[in-house]
Formats: C-alpha cells, structure tokens, sequence
C-alpha cells in the first residue's frame, strides 16, 4: 500500500482529532457507560471524517475505501475501543448500503445528515435468534398501502440509545430466507419503535448498546434500500466493509499497547535489571509485533483489491478472523507483563482484554469466519471453490 500526501494529511487530521476531542474524555465517558455521540459525531463531520468515501453529492469526500481505512487505522490511537467503534457503525456499518444502493431522496434525507455528523446511526441486524446467522432472523416488514408494518426485534444494537435512524433488516415475505430480506431506514423515534436499557457490557463501555422493539411500527416503502428480497445480498456486500474495520480498527491499538507494555518493562525492575532485558520478554515482543505487521498486510491487501473493484469476502473473513484472535493475544500476553498492575480496572492491558474480546463475536464470530473461508477455499461438504 503507497499512501499519498493526502492519505497521510488524512492521518494526521485523525490523531489531531482523537488527541483533542476523544482522549481527554475516555476516562469519564467509560465511567459513565456512554459517550456525547451527537457532539463527537458533529466535530467529526465539520473534519469530513464521516463520508471519506461517500459521494460529493450528499457531502461526502468521494474518495476510495484506501482513504477510510487510513481514517479507521488512525483512530486507533483512541485510549479504547468503543468510540472506533460507535464511529465505525456510522461509516461502515450502517451507511454502505444507503450509499451504494438507496434513492437520490433516500439519501438525501438520510446519508447527508450522517455524513454531516448532524444525526447518528445504527445497524440493526442481529436478533437473540439470529446473530451471526443472518438468514434466521425473525423482524417482519408487511406492505399496507404505501407502508412497511414492522414486527419484531433486534439485538446488541451500538449506537441505539442515541440513534436517529436505523439501517434495519427484515423480512419482507415468506420466501427463502436468502431472497425474502430487505433492508429499511427506520427512524428511531418512530412510534412503536422502543429502544431498551442499555446493556451492561464486559468492555466497549463507553459505547450504548440496547435491544430495539418493533410493534406495528410503519415506515413509508420509499424507506427501503433498493429492491425489495435484495436486502441479504446486500448485508453481505456491508459485511465486508464492517469485518475490514473491525481488523484495520484493531491494529493500532495492538501497536499502542505493545508500545506502552515495552516502556513499562523498562521500568519495571525484577532480580536486578530491568524485566525488558530477559530474553523471553523481548523475543515475545518481536513475535508480537510481527503478527501485528502480517495483519497490517493482509489488511492492505483486502483493501488494494476492495478499490479495484474485487470482491474480498474472503480476505475480509481472513482479516477479521486474525484480527480478534491475535487481539486478545497481544492483549493477553502484555497484560501478564504488567503483573498485579494488569489486573486493575483501568490498565490499558486491561481495557484492550475487555474490548478486543467483541471482535471475534459482533460482525460474525470466528466459527461464521471460519465457514465462509472454508466455502471460498471448496473444502465444505458439497461446496466447490469458487473460481477468480
């Protein structure tokens, strides 16, 4: 990957931005289990770091994916994971679909605004009967006249206790269940839209996540995100720009609390030299940071080939998969040169162990990685490896 004077002013806007407006607050906001996303959301906008790669016309920068992934790695150097996160659902999680595929007044009424920072969105897919297994998931969608009668119910929701709009899938008939989904903006103050308690979260503390209820809530069918039973294909499309910010997200925070566990053992004395200089401490580093750069690789080769017009699932299943589980490694194995200190509340090991642990579960555990690389490769029973 060649980053040009722009990807890196890019960069350098980023740092700015989380060392001014993120990172004097980490501490209150995950104290207080939740963050001013309206507030951060607007500073972001006025930076245009919520339409990196979305079109001119509704305000964004028309860049291509290369400039959102310099715009998620950087963010990185946030003291945690939920305001990536709760940022991540807004670029490339929620609005993808909305960009690619919604109407000119869909997006208009819709994207700008997120793009601007002015509302904040959420992407309501997963169910308590269908997580990573979107084809299982029960929220209808009836016509009646010119609306969509919404039924139903969705689970682990980021960004809903703030949320204006929902990017929301359902079924819209009785077909099979990959040609039956569709996906619907829903705004969130809708009546029979209920949002509930936050959930009380082992890490990403700082990031409001709630079940959403649906009781016979109608949205205009103009709602809908292109045609209607194509709404599964195109989460899978969204899929792979939400995985690729899961990994690119997590690869700065490893670099920074590796960096931060090596400053430590510099300092920290054991039998008389300092713990950095035993031999199995500082060949752990090496190792560490070497499994970092293989996933900063394999990230910019999904995204060189993303911008080329390639379908990447596989190397965006690659990614993510990697990512969450050498996440908890690196959290894991620098939280055990930190000693007692480790097993405090606010370490940074300790909080990058709670935080990284979502990653090989919220966007498709690391069982669903596992099966999709698997189909890609043809070694599933019945499956053959699909060509290209």
């Amino acid at each position: 990957m060649k980053f040009t004077d722009e990807h890196l002013q890019l960069r350098r806007t980023v740092h700015e931005f989380v060392d001014k407006e993120i990172n004097p607050h980490v501490e209150a906001w995950e104290a207080a289990g939740a963050f001013p996303a309206h507030e951060v959301f607007k500073k972001a906008g006025r930076l245009g770091l919520l339409g990196v790669n979305k079109p001119e016309a509704y305000g964004g920068m028309g860049l291509d994916y290369s400039y959102q992934m310099v715009v998620t790695e950087a963010l990185g150097t946030c003291r945690c994971g939920s305001i990536p996160m709760a940022l991540g659902v807004q670029t490339d999680m929620a609005t993808p679909a909305l960009a690619r595929w919604g109407s000119d007044e869909l997006r208009r009424e819709f994207l700008a605004p997120a793009i601007a920072g002015e509302v904040v969105a959420s992407i309501a897919v997963s169910e308590v009967s269908g997580g990573s297994d979107v084809a299982a998931i029960k929220t209808t969608a009836r016509r009646d006249g010119g609306d969509y009668v919404i039924n139903g119910s969705k689970m682990w929701i980021t960004n809903a206790a703030q949320a204006d709009w929902l990017c929301l899938l359902v079924n819209t008939s009785d077909g099979a269940p990959h040609k039956n989904k569709t996906l619907v903006v829903v705004p969130a103050r809708l009546p029979g839209v209920q949002i509930g308690a936050k959930i009380d979260k082992l890490g990403m503390r700082a990031s409001d996540t709630c079940p959403i209820f649906f009781e016979d809530v109608r949205v205009p069918q103009r709602h809908r995100i292109g045609e209607e039973g194509m709404g599964f294909m195109m989460q899978m499309v969204q899929f792979q720009e939400e995985r690729l910010c899961g990994a690119i997200g997590a690869m700065r925070g490893m670099d920074r609390l590796i960096d931060a566990t090596i400053a430590y053992c510099r300092e920290r004395h054991t039998f008389g030299q300092p713990l950095i200089d035993n031999q199995v401490v500082h060949f752990r580093f090496a190792e560490l940071k070497t499994e970092v750069e293989a996933l900063r690789s394999l990230c910019y080769r999904a995204v060189e080939d993303y911008v080329g017009g390639a379908d990447v699932t596989m190397w965006a299943s690659m990614a993510k998969l990697k990512a969450g589980r050498l996440a908890r490694e690196v959290a894991d194995s620098c939280l055990q040169y930190w000693g007692g200190m480790g097993f405090t509340w606010d370490n940074p090991a300790a909080r990058s162990y709670r935080d990284s642990r979502l990653l090989s579960i919220g966007g498709g555990a690391d069982e669903i990685m596992l099966g999709i690389i698997a189909k890609l490769m043809g070694i599933l029973p019945g499956k053959k490896k699909k060509s290209g």
